[in-house]
């Protein structure tokens, strides 16, 4: 029997964020609208990208509400 183990994980990083009205629902932080990259890598190796934008805590880092 052949066991197989894939390493498969997704990192998220901010590229660029700007103050927007409003405070978390969770923890009662401001809010910001921050343009986000998500990347899907496999053993290390990213092989998807996805770049969209959201409005995240900027005490927790909670994502309140994304945009496509």
């Amino acid at each position: 029997m052949v066991f197989f183990c894939f390493l498969v994980d997704q990192q998220r990083k901010v590229k660029s964020s700007k103050p927007a009205a409003g405070i978390c629902s969770r923890c009662g932080g401001g809010a910001s609208v921050a343009d986000m990259k998500t990347a899907t890598r496999f053993i290390f190796v990213p092989f998807y990208w996805k770049s969209w934008r959201a409005i995240i805590c900027t005490f927790c880092g909670a994502v309140l509400r994304s945009y496509g």
